[in-house]
């Protein structure tokens, strides 16, 4: 049987590499994975301190298992140049810090201990994507995913593609291609076996085939009553696949769903149902860590998108992540758009190549996700290169011919080799550029971006982000004008039928070079800051949602009659929902409706107060005393929402919430935890600056320092278990308030 055992745990690392390195074990800092080579600030960093060699060390110890079997090393992923040595002996180099690889132990195994040696480069080589030109993130150095010691017999399961077919008739099938792995040619005849299973693990079906070569595609059809995979209910099955033959037995498995994903002229359509997306690019950074975070953190991702923003889709920009937040976007209902790395710069035809071997490697390990839609396979905001994209799409459609594929672009008039034109349209802004002639405009036409006289399919993929970058604690009008260049795009999209939807630059601040972002290492581009926490555009893509999901109510202000220009909260966006909002200020009651006239295509345009509602003198003037504000949201002509803000606040709660109370003990396990400092209305103190100390007493640590500054009224860090089970004591202290303590459970 297949063995596929973590072996993220007892690694020894090391600055720097020699050879020596290679061959001969050192003490030296022990970690487990995934790890990251420099623990950053948070900000106001030197990314060059990553960008260079680092050793990872191991020792595999013989096992009785690994007799006449073959036994390899799966890396997820390693950033960036990645060389794998057995003692001594280098086994594997692999040049890409996003994609797998396997580093294959047998034969060479002895009796005994072994050495394993990773060396890790981090340095932005050029030969390697995205590297090369400049980029708008940091590929930080490390073995930041998981590694796992597999085991299998001579003749094994090498991969499974799985394709569906008559999805929206009552009786479905699926077909199943069985790769094989013989790296020792042997001669052999065998049996493949294959089941499919619902969720509560029961075979509804089964197919068997004799196989002697390197593949065998088998075929279950007449499938009654199977669900679809949809974003309400995504219905997942499970084929499992088992290899027989004299030199033994391997099982295999994948998830899959039954869906059909098109991009056409007219918009998407998922099921055959037309779908406006709404969504978001996230990249997989963290702070103080970088890339490496574990399965709870990558799923915690997925569950923000879908769960709190409400989005339909993510963009996985600018690169593959992670299977656990894949797994997870499949289990939740969650579209994805996956592509390959890079940013702008194309190299030079040894590049060319790696890249389109990225092409392969990403779909050959992602083909199965029902919630992957579309393949991007040019480099991000590239120019043209005809021979090269033509490439990259041919190969895409001959391993995948299942799903469409895209090319991000920001320059017009770009040559369509893709299935769907995507396009990063940053017009909005452009007004107030020296010399601009058109007024204000949200996106330009298909048309005039594409240089076609047709419509094609088209995808807005970016925009905002840089056109106007917004820290949670900015000023309110800075806020408001984020906020209502969010709700303009998306009103925008929701206008065009054949926009397919719009992709907003992006879900979350993020770490970059110095030659982006804020001169502090940070791209405040995100609608949440970098600990996940909501700035006030997060509630434009949450209050799209049906309020049967979740009745949202956000008036986009700290209600302080001093905190605008000149003074007041008009006009007053309150992003919800509801059909009606009741403002009640003193004696004064007013209820009102969404504003259609400015937001007619919105599924649910905010409600904007202002002089068309309220007299100059109505909600008082400077010198003036200055009320508290109470809002109800109706739906149905019925209060379902209610909101208090007040006038005088003050520090009153310190309030402490992690994600999850119980850890695994285990697999470096961890959880978000947020801090925030609230009034006493339960509302975040936007400009209160003071520091919060976070202590543990437990089998568990805080990643990053623990002092830590609010910003925004809101701080956060992650707590990560340190392998032992027990009861871990969480105490939070800050000055203007009484200290907290939180208890909880590695388990």
């Amino acid at each position: 049987m297949r063995i596929l055992a973590n072996f993220n745990e007892n690694w020894t690392f090391h600055e720097g590499f020699s050879p020596d390195l290679a061959k001969t074990y050192r003490e030296g800092q022990a970690i487990s994975l995934p790890h990251n080579a420099v623990e950053l600030p948070f900000n106001y960093f030197d990314e060059t301190s990553y960008q260079h060699a680092f050793t990872y060390q191991k020792i595999l110890a013989w096992q009785p298992d690994f007799a006449n079997r073959e036994v390899s090393l799966v890396f997820d992923a390693a950033m960036a140049d990645s060389v794998v040595y057995l003692n001594g002996e280098k086994i594997i180099a692999h040049k890409d810090g996003y994609t797998p690889f396997e580093a294959r132990l047998t034969g060479l195994l002895k009796q005994g201990d072994n050495l394993i040696a990773v060396k890790i480069d981090g340095s932005e080589n050029p030969s390697i994507p995205p590297f090369g030109g400049r980029i708008d993130y940091l590929t930080y150095a490390g073995i930041y995913r998981d590694v796992w010691l597999k085991v299998t017999a001579p003749v094994s399961i090498a991969n499974i593609k799985i394709e569906t077919a008559n999805v929206l008739a009552d009786a479905k099938s699926v077909s199943v291609r069985c790769d094989l792995n013989n790296p020792q040619g042997l001669a052999f005849t065998g049996t493949v076996d294959i089941e499919l299973k619902n969720a509560a693990g029961e075979t509804l079906a089964s197919v068997s085939a004799g196989t002697d070569g390197n593949s065998v595609t088998l075929t279950i059809g007449d499938l009654p009553g199977l669900d679809l995979w949809t974003l309400d209910n995504p219905v997942l099955y499970k084929i499992a696949v088992t290899l027989t033959s004299a030199h033994g037995t391997d099982i295999t498995s994948s998830h899959f769903g039954f869906r059909t994903a098109e991009f056409t002229p007219e918009g998407f359509r998922l099921n055959g149902k037309p779908l406006k997306i709404r969504g978001l690019n996230r990249h997989q950074s963290f702070p103080y860590v970088g890339y490496a975070m574990g399965r709870a953190a990558q799923e915690g991702d997925a569950d923000i998108l879908k769960n709190m923003l409400k989005c339909n889709l993510v963009r996985t920009s600018h690169y593959p992540q992670s299977t656990w937040f894949l797994d997870q976007c499949d289990r939740i209902g969650l579209l994805v758009f996956e592509e390959i790395p890079g940013w702008q710069h194309i190299g030079d035809a040894e590049w060319k190549q790696e890249s389109i071997r990225n092409v392969r490697r990403m779909i050959e390990r992602d083909w199965n996700h029902p919630s992957i839609v579309i393949w991007g396979v040019r480099i991000n905001e590239s120019l043209d290169d005809h021979t090269f994209y033509t490439e990259t799409n041919r190969l895409a459609r001959e391993l995948d011919p299942t799903r469409q594929t895209g090319g991000v672009r920001y320059i017009t008039d770009s040559e369509l080799l893709e299935d769907v034109y995507t396009m990063n349209d940053f017009i909005l802004g452009n007004e107030e550029l020296p010399g601009a002639n058109r007024p204000r405009t949200a996106l330009r036409s298909q048309q005039e971006c594409t240089g076609l006289s047709r419509n094609v399919p088209y995808l807005i993929t970016e925009f905002g982000g840089h056109m106007y970058p917004t820290k949670i604690h900015d000023a309110e009008q800075r806020q408001a004008e984020h906020v209502r260049r969010h709700l303009e795009v998306l009103n925008a999209a929701h206008a065009d039928p054949s926009i397919s939807g719009a992709i907003g630059w992006c879900m979350f601040d993020y770490n970059t070079h110095q030659d982006f972002g804020s001169g502090d290492r940070i791209c405040y581009h995100g609608v949440l800051d970098m600990f996940r926490e909501p700035k006030f555009a997060a509630y434009v893509y949450a209050s799209q949602c049906d309020p049967a999901d979740e009745v949202i109510l956000k008036p986009v202000t700290y209600w302080a009659r001093g905190e605008r220009s000149i003074g007041g909260v008009l006009p007053l966006i309150i992003l919800t929902n509801c059909d009606e909002v009741e403002l009640r200020y003193g004696s004064l009651t007013k209820r009102i409706g969404p504003d259609r006239e400015n937001f007619p295509h919105l599924p649910h345009p905010p409600v904007v107060i202002d002089h068309r509602h309220f007299s100059n003198d109505e909600l008082g003037v400077w010198g003036l005393k200055w009320e508290d504000g109470f809002f109800t949201g109706y739906l149905g002509g019925k209060p379902v929402s209610e909101l208090h803000m007040v006038a005088n606040p003050l520090p009153t709660t310190l309030d402490i919430r992690p994600d999850r109370q119980v850890l695994k003990a285990k697999g470096r396990d961890s959880t978000r935890v947020i801090v925030r400092a609230l009034d006493q209305v339960g509302a975040r103190l936007p400009f209160l600056n003071d520091v919060v100390t976070i202590t543990v007493d437990g089998p568990a640590r805080v990643i990053g320092p623990e002092t830590i500054a609010f910003q925004g009224g809101t701080t956060g860090f992650w707590l990560e278990t340190t392998g032992t089970p027990g009861a871990i004591t969480l105490t939070a202290s800050s000055s203007r308030f009484e200290t907290v303590t939180l208890e909880l459970q590695a388990a």
